[in-house]
């Protein structure tokens, strides 16, 4: 076993066990944490759903936060809201859960590692286009890379790898950047202001979560939008 000072600036860096080619870090530690705690929530959530008035506390609290964000896709997309909700459900919740429980002494969110980010960013990279090949086909998703002519291609493509960057980069730095400051105050000053500082993270990082998920619908909204009225213009053309 090998371990590595806390104070690096990714947890990537904390190996706490490592046997021939394989290693666990803190990122891959706390990564499994948060997914285990919202599998057993979802699952107390969800173990005795009811359709009448009189639901358990867990699905109130879990069919508030569908709606929630079943409402924010709604007025980003016209159509199919409830298609997109478990992925951006999923990326608002495991990112806001990974920041809400820095709290805990000793748990360092995943999402101050720039792998986790990337990983995350990398979900919608790939949703991008499969959302779009599932509503207009590869050949017209395709398509429109080289439109208005296939000068435009490279554009296009470095769009795509630009935005996937800004999400993951964006994300890491926030979060990063703030547990590096309250690590900092707590060594040099009294304890009430990092406490401050602690509860601000908190908001931060809901915020953090919150934009991610925000930016990755309008991401794959823009994306469908471009599709259907690409789709549309060719048929009107067609018909004319």
């Amino acid at each position: 076993m090998e371990i590595v000072a806390l104070n690096q600036i990714s947890p990537d860096q904390v190996i706490l066990w490592t046997w021939k080619f394989i290693t666990l870090n803190v990122t891959i530690l706390y990564t499994w944490l948060v997914m285990a705690i919202l599998v057993f929530i979802s699952w107390l959530a969800t173990r005795n759903l009811s359709s009448e008035m009189n639901v358990s506390r867990w699905q109130h609290f879990l069919e508030v936060i569908i709606s929630v964000v079943r409402g924010e896709i709604s007025e980003m997309t016209k159509k199919g809201a409830d298609n997109f909700v478990p992925l951006i459900g999923t990326l608002f919740l495991f990112i806001c859960t990974s920041n809400i429980l820095v709290i805990v002494p000793g748990f360092i969110a995943p999402t101050s590692s720039i792998t986790t980010t990337a990983a995350l960013a990398s979900c919608v990279f790939i949703a991008v286009p499969y959302y779009g090949i599932s509503r207009n086909g590869v050949l017209h998703y395709l398509k429109e890379y080289f439109q208005p002519n296939f000068i435009f291609f490279p554009f296009h493509v470095m769009g795509e790898i630009s935005r996937t960057l800004a999400l993951t980069v964006r994300l890491f730095g926030n979060i990063m950047s703030h547990e590096k400051v309250v690590g900092i105050l707590l060594a040099v000053t009294p304890l009430l202001f990092p406490i401050i500082m602690q509860a601000l993270g908190l908001l931060i990082g809901v915020i953090q979560a919150y934009i991610f998920a925000i930016l990755s619908m309008v991401y794959i909204a823009s994306a469908l939008s471009a599709d259907e009225e690409g789709h549309a213009h060719a048929h009107t053309k067609k018909e004319g």
